[in-house]
């Protein structure tokens, strides 16, 4: 199975009522749905993202699984979770991979393609 296999989808959202643009502290929520469509289950070992701001503040955080778990995806099946990010500006860019594990013990990266952190109405 390649990384081509595993469906990568994120949905990102503005918090405004935990943000504080006047203290330049701007918050993001993002869902990623992650779905195995290969024939063999796969475990969320790790991930990496590469998260920059609109002033070209680059930040990269790296860590075991996501949100606490490291999750087995079967075949056909997906993974959904939440988490969150903090920027100084209204504006931002995660990317990233999740590197997972075949039960063969074989690994390889899934990319997660650039998406936009933006505040409501700052971009036309």
């Amino acid at each position: 199975m390649s990384a081509a296999a595993i469906l990568i989808t994120p949905v990102p959202r503005y918090l405004a009522e935990r943000s504080s643009p006047e203290d330049e502290h701007y918050v993001f929520a993002y869902t990623i749905t992650i779905a195995n469509q290969g024939d063999e289950r796969v475990t969320l070992i790790s991930r990496r993202w590469l998260i920059t701001d609109a002033n070209g503040k680059r930040t990269e955080v790296e860590g075991s699984g996501v949100v606490g778990e490291q999750p087995a995806i079967a075949a056909g099946e997906d993974y959904t979770y939440t988490s969150g990010v903090s920027l100084e500006t209204p504006v931002g860019v995660m990317e990233g991979f999740y590197l997972l594990r075949r039960d063969d013990g074989s690994e390889f990266e899934a990319p997660i393609a650039p998406f936009r952190l933006a505040q409501p109405n700052v971009i036309h």
